[in-house]
C-alpha cells in the first residue's frame, strides 16, 4: 500500500513542477460515504490515517488513486495484520508521515525532515503548522461521533509550502 518517490536530501530541489493533489480521510469504521468518494475523486494520492473498518473500504479508495494506509487501534481484524501502523511516503518532493494517533508519534518529525504529519484517532480535524512542520487530522468521514464534523482534507504540494484544507462533508 505505500507509495513512495524518489527522494533527495533536499526536497526543495526535488519538488515537481505538477501541483499533487492529496486526498487524506481517517476513521471510517466501515463507512465509505458517497459524500467522501466525491470529495476524493480526481486526487493523485489518497491517505487513510486509520480506524479503517475494512478491506472493502481500501479495496474502493484504491480504485480512485494510489493509497497509502495505516492501521487504527479499532483495525484488528486478520484483513489488517498487512496494514502497517505507520508509514512515510515522499509525494512532490515532500515527506509525509501518516500515523493513526498522534500520541504514538515515534519520531521528531523536524529531525527526521518530515515536511508534514498525517493522523487520525481524534475525530477532531485540525491542520496547524508546529515548528515549521504541517500536522493535518482530516476528521472523521465515519459515523458521526458526538456534535463533530464528518469530514476529510485536502492536502495540496505546489512550488510553496504544503496547504491544507478541511472538507466538511454534508451528511
Amino acid at each position: 500500500m505505500p507509495a513512495s518517490a524518489p527522494s533527495c536530501a533536499c526536497p526543495a530541489a526535488n519538488r515537481k513542477a505538477r501541483m499533487i493533489r492529496i486526498g487524506v480521510i481517517s476513521d471510517t469504521h466501515g463507512m465509505l460515504r458517497p459524500q467522501a468518494l466525491a470529495a476524493l475523486a480526481g486526487c493523485d494520492h489518497i491517505i487513510h490515517g486509520g480506524d479503517i473498518g475494512g478491506q472493502d473500504i481500501l479495496d474502493q479508495l484504491a480504485a480512485l488513486a494510489p493509497l497509502t494506509a495505516v492501521r487504527g487501534n479499532n483495525d484488528g481484524a486478520p484483513w489488517a495484520a498487512a496494514v502497517p501502523h505507520s508509514a512515510q511516503v515522499q509525494l512532490g518532493g515532500l515527506t509525509l508521515h501518516v500515523v493513526h494517533d498522534i500520541a504514538t508519534l515515534a519520531i521528531d518529525p523536524v529531525a527526521a525532515g518530515v515536511d508534514v504529519v498525517i493522523y487520525g484517532h481524534s475525530h477532531k480535524p485540525l491542520a496547524e503548522q508546529r515548528a515549521g512542520v504541517l500536522y493535518l487530522n482530516p476528521g472523521s468521514a465515519g459515523p458521526r461521533r458526538f456534535k463533530l464534523p464528518v469530514s476529510v482534507a485536502e492536502l495540496v504540494l505546489d512550488q510553496g509550502p504544503p496547504q491544507a484544507r478541511i472538507i466538511e462533508l454534508a451528511v
